[in-house]
């Protein structure tokens, strides 16, 4: 029903009374509660009800106001769910704190580029929606979201959530071949665990995925170089490698490669397929950025389905907050397997961020959100081609991050340092290389919270290119 109304803030004596706030409706026509909860971010953002004010009570509101408990119980829900408020058991409803950025500047105003972030977008009616529908989950779901464990690998729904996400990428896939996984790195840390054991040999590109390493490390796994060019791994040194070493696994990141952003043309995954069935290679497939391309190259799952293990995490294309990939098997019996992998290692993946990543994909807010990603990498990709014309870049405006080869003057050492005393920090290549590490580092766009700040980090490291580090020195 719509209401006509005319309201006044009360601001004095015994008008006000005890209550703390009153709203300032003005003329409108609509819901009066979702007046009310406009009136109350709209003085949130003014200042007029800074962090941690503390709401009227819902009746004595109503009472003044001269309206039904309900409607103002409704207008407190509703600004609860846009985030401008929180319930407090046994204190009342008080403003909450805004959120602090998350992610870039320390606070010694240091610009964190060694992260690799998707990118923050300015969409406030997206946001909005993506905390609409966590809080949604309290009607659908109830307590038993936070008060039950899920089935390990993930509940039927989930797994369903999966397949409909990874359906643009591999086709259709049967849920029953989706394990619902805490983050990339427990994938990746079940996963190798079941295929390779102590002592055995792995391939892996020569620029490989820091977590990798770690996880091989901590397996007891040696990890073997396979050379790459500008497309990414190539074929003939995966087979030398096949020949030599007689390795259990390759691990391979093809689409946006982490850290050089190549993606490998379908001639060549189809060629490692083939390598990888001569010599009995299981493959594991990284595919943490194959979202964000528009048109993908099939992934290697989708090519040889009966050997790949696909990983497909969400904190690169979604939220990095969620911790959730999917993992993508052969066939019923490696899900078995892995499920067992999967209780031994993490016992199972959030039930509360699986349920909110199934949520959105079902909705469409996921597609909303990679799209906004997209958008917004882009714009900071042609930043850089407006900044770094000169500079020797690997990039694709499809990802966010980018691989710097340091001109001849500049050691990888002393250019990051140097970049750290102005106030920029991006990793080198000592992180990702298995040996010899190039002279480059690497830099995530998505981690300066704002194109400014990102602008401001791309000035310094132009200016330093252009600079000689003798130049720079002072020894006296």
């Amino acid at each position: 029903m719509q209401y006509p109304y005319i309201m006044k803030r009360i601001s004095h004596g015994k008008d006000r009374g005890s209550l703390s706030w009153m709203p300032e409706l003005g003329r409108m026509r609509g819901p009066l509660y979702l007046a009310i909860a406009e009136q109350i971010a709209a003085d949130v953002a003014a200042g007029r009800l800074p962090a941690g004010t503390r709401l009227p009570p819902q009746r004595a509101l109503a009472a003044a106001l001269g309206i039904d408990f309900t409607t103002v119980s409704r207008a407190y829900n509703e600004a609860r769910r846009r985030g401008s408020i929180e319930g407090r058991v046994g204190q009342g409803t008080y403003v909450r704190a805004r959120p602090r950025g998350v992610g870039s500047s320390s606070p010694a105003g240091l610009v964190d580029m060694s992260m690799n972030l998707p990118p923050l977008f300015d969409d406030p009616p997206l946001a909005e929606r993506m905390w609409g529908d966590i809080a949604d989950l309290q009607h659908e779901q109830g307590l038993a979201l936070l008060m039950r464990y899920q089935p390990v690998g993930g509940a039927r729904q989930d797994r369903a959530a999966g397949a409909t996400w990874l359906k643009p990428r591999l086709g259709e896939v049967s849920p029953e071949r989706v394990l619902v996984c805490p983050g990339a790195q427990g994938a990746l840390l079940a996963t190798l665990g079941l295929l390779a054991t102590k002592g055995d040999r792995i391939c892996a590109e020569a620029l490989a995925y820091p977590g990798l390493r770690s996880v091989a490390a901590y397996l007891g796994i040696d990890v073997l170089r396979v050379a790459m060019d500008e497309w990414g791994l190539v074929p003939e040194a995966f087979e030398a490698a096949c020949l030599e070493h007689r390795p259990k696994v390759l691990y391979c990141n093809p689409t946006l490669h982490n850290p050089t952003t190549a993606t490998l043309p379908l001639k060549r995954r189809e060629a490692i397929v083939a390598i990888a069935r001569r010599h009995s290679v299981a493959i594991i497939e990284d595919d943490a950025y194959g979202a964000l391309p528009a048109a993908p190259v099939p992934p290697l799952a989708a090519l040889a389905p009966d050997i790949v293990h696909h990983v497909a995490g969400l904190a690169k294309c979604l939220s990095p907050a969620l911790r959730i990939a999917y993992l993508v098997v052969p066939d019923s019996t490696a899900a078995v397997r892995l499920e067992s992998a999967i209780r031994a290692t993490a016992g199972m993946a959030s039930p509360l961020s699986a349920a909110i990543a199934t949520r959105w994909v079902e909705d469409g807010t996921a597609q909303a959100v990679l799209a906004a990603i997209r958008s917004e990498a882009g714009r900071r990709q042609q930043m850089v081609a407006d900044r770094l014309p000169d500079a020797d870049v690997l990039a694709d405006r499809e990802g966010f991050h980018l691989w710097l080869r340091l001109p001849p003057q500049w050691s990888r050492g002393e250019f990051t340092a140097r970049l750290r005393a102005l106030g920029v920090n991006v990793v080198a290549s000592d992180a990702f290389a298995l040996s010899d590490p190039p002279e480059a580092v690497r830099l995530g766009l998505g981690a300066p919270e704002t194109r400014a700040e990102l602008q401001r980090s791309l000035d310094v490291i132009s200016d330093l290119l252009a600079r000689s580090p003798a130049a720079l020195s002072l020894v006296v």
